[in-house]
């Protein structure tokens, strides 16, 4: 899904060092298109001179009698941003980017094993990062950067054959309540500190994290153990507390609120409640029925105080 630069690169003219202007001249001029030519020593970039750049100090005050014949050593700038055909474009596209205002739109070029390959145009690495933008955001939540939904889905229908899997679905309680008294930065920090947390624990255990949206998740862990995992979640979520309430609220463990009918009381602080499915007694059919089965184990695990989780539900 992430390209890499090396897909971009288009073969530019080179020069060397002790050329002359003149050279540079009859390259600009008989390639209307070229706005860029790099100056190689030995097949490796030392420098670039560009069109604009070339003209500027040719139309200076005495600028064409003391450049032209000279070489184009004198005129380049040296100062050039040289990448691996093997980097990411999306990295490169960052690099480009934090150059100086003179510098921005100069050409990227692209090294393999070292040596000259070609080079790549601000205005073809920004249209291809755009496009590797639009595909990000189809496959990754956009607050977390963990996989969305249609990776979950994959990752779902794959599970089902597995020997052993445990579906972990993962959500917070009294959310709303928390997002509507702090108001929506700190709520989204607060699924940020969720997402974090989480990815430790369920990277520590070998398995797959997803943002299904809002305060959902959900992991998948290709083993059966799953106790030591949730015990970890819960452990690491309730010491995140203090960091995002009120010392007030901390100390009498609840807020005052609306519920879901608009009268105002007593709401409990946040908790994580975890609804786990496994394989280990029973088989499932496809991915929507695992979903059923996490759905309704959430529901029960939901009823009870505080952080937890539970096993699934074997009662439909």
């Amino acid at each position: 899904m992430v390209g890499l630069i090396g897909e971009l690169v288009e073969i530019g003219p080179t020069v060397h060092a002790h050329d002359s202007n003149q050279q540079i001249r009859q390259i600009f001029e008989t390639n209307i298109k070229c706005s860029g030519i790099v100056v190689v020593e030995n097949d490796v970039p030392i420098g670039l001179v560009t069109r604009t750049q070339f003209y500027q100090k040719l139309g200076s005050l005495y600028g064409y009698n003391l450049y032209i014949g000279r070489s184009i050593e004198l005129l380049m700038n040296k100062n050039i941003l040289v990448v691996d055909y093997t980097t990411s474009i999306i990295e490169v596209s960052r690099m480009a980017m934090k150059r100086n205002e003179e510098e921005l739109y100069d050409y990227v070029i692209i090294t393999k094993y070292g040596l000259y390959a070609g080079v790549v145009s601000i205005s073809r690495l920004l249209m291809k990062f755009a496009e590797l933008q639009s595909q990000i955001a189809r496959y990754l939540n956009p607050l977390t950067f963990l996989p969305g939904n249609l990776l979950i889905e994959e990752q779902l229908k794959e599970v089902v054959s597995k020997e052993k899997f445990s579906a972990l679905y993962i959500d917070l309680d009294y959310f709303k309540t928390y997002n509507d008294l702090y108001g929506f930065a700190k709520g989204d920090q607060v699924i940020k500190n969720t997402a974090f947390l989480l990815q430790d624990s369920i990277r520590e255990a070998g398995g797959f994290l997803g943002h299904i949206g809002g305060d959902d998740f959900l992991a998948i862990l290709y083993h059966h153990d799953y106790h030591e995992c949730c015990a970890k979640i819960i452990h690491e979520f309730d010491r995140m507390l203090p960091s995002i309430y009120s010392g007030k609220h901390l100390l009498q463990k609840f807020v005052y609120a609306e519920d879901r009918l608009g009268v105002k009381q007593r709401i409990p602080l946040l908790s994580i409640s975890i609804a786990v499915v496994t394989n280990q007694d029973r088989t499932y059919s496809d991915a929507e029925e695992i979903v059923l089965y996490a759905t309704a184990t959430k529901k029960k695990c939901k009823l009870m105080i505080g952080s937890c989780y539970v096993d699934s539900v074997c009662n439909l």
